[in-house]
């Protein structure tokens, strides 16, 4: 979805969600403000599923990284924790995640 340009895709979020905690995958929070997928409610549905998240800024310039800010807004809105975000956890717990050797 693009805020105010476009609606958003008709997406079952319920299934999204089941089925990212059954294949163990990671939903990402996109912190482009013309954006800001997902919603704190969805965040939340996921954290309550068990899913895990990153936080990105889907930066095409190095301006863009300030955005960063806007989805660690939007998480914490969505009542997400660092426990919760991926990039926020120490390197070897995100390697073990990501499945990267030293």
């Amino acid at each position: 979805m693009k805020i105010n340009e476009r609606p958003p895709y008709p997406v079952d979020m319920e299934e999204l969600i089941s089925v990212a905690k059954e294949k163990n995958k990671i939903l990402e929070v996109n912190s482009q403000p013309d954006r800001l997928d997902l919603s704190d409610v969805h965040i939340k549905k996921a954290i309550e599923n068990g899913v895990k998240l990153s936080i990105a800024t889907d930066a095409h310039s190095l301006e863009d990284l300030k955005f960063m800010k806007l989805g660690v807004m939007q998480a914490r809105r969505g009542w997400a924790e660092k426990k919760d975000i991926i990039n926020c956890l120490p390197l070897n717990k995100l390697k073990k995640i990501l499945k990267i050797g030293d």
